[in-house]
């Protein structure tokens, strides 16, 4: 049985979002193992009482149980360049443990740490490596109605209608002004919004 893994933000010693976690989690144990018990993760998860009240990352491990727990503080990272990748076979619907095709094609792409890449994949514009995103028409925030992978804070701010669904094909891009990384670490703030002009290529 294969793993998966989730990345839960921590605040003050409060998981964030966990409904979203639990969503995905027991979504994909039901779609890959036919498990119909449901976990929920603010029951399974202790918060060491060793953390201060900064900003960390819960990593958990999981498949039909929780295998492991991890606690990291977070360090922002800064992205300064996406590099256009296409990729039509990759397949990453499901948020597996093991990254390899993900980090082979940033290790192929990406020349520094403040590089990732944007995956198209059959025309349309899916991922980063790390993150969903979100583009700014000058209107609106749209998301890729077909991403690589469904995220937490993606779902989230779908729910709170802050960005709304659009089948965005690599053409598209021209018809928008600003990006935003979007993931479980990753607040969604529209003054923090890259130039797609200055950052992709």
């Amino acid at each position: 049985m294969f793993l998966l893994f989730e990345t839960i933000k921590v605040v003050n010693k409060k998981l964030q979002n966990v409904s979203f976690h639990n969503e995905r989690m027991n979504r994909s144990r039901f779609e890959l193992f036919g498990l119909k018990n449901d976990l929920n993760l603010a029951e399974l998860i202790e918060i060491p009482t060793d953390i201060s009240t900064d900003v960390y990352k819960c990593k958990v491990i999981y498949s039909d149980t929780i295998k492991d727990v991890e606690f990291r503080k977070y360090t922002s990272r800064k992205i300064d360049l996406l590099r256009l990748v296409v990729n039509d076979e990759i397949d990453y619907s499901y948020k597996y443990l093991d990254r390899k095709v993900l980090d082979e094609l940033v290790r192929k792409n990406c020349k520094a740490d403040s590089e990732d890449i944007l995956i198209v994949k059959n025309g349309r514009v899916t991922d980063t490596s790390y993150s969903n995103i979100a583009l700014f028409d000058g209107r609106e925030w749209h998301t890729p109605k077909f991403p690589l992978l469904k995220g937490t804070k993606r779902a989230k701010l779908l729910y709170d209608n802050r960005i709304i669904e659009k089948d965005i094909m690599i053409y598209d891009l021209q018809n928008y002004e600003k990006i935003i990384l979007i993931n479980a670490m990753l607040e969604f703030d529209p003054r923090e919004a890259k130039l797609l002009s200055e950052i992709l290529t």
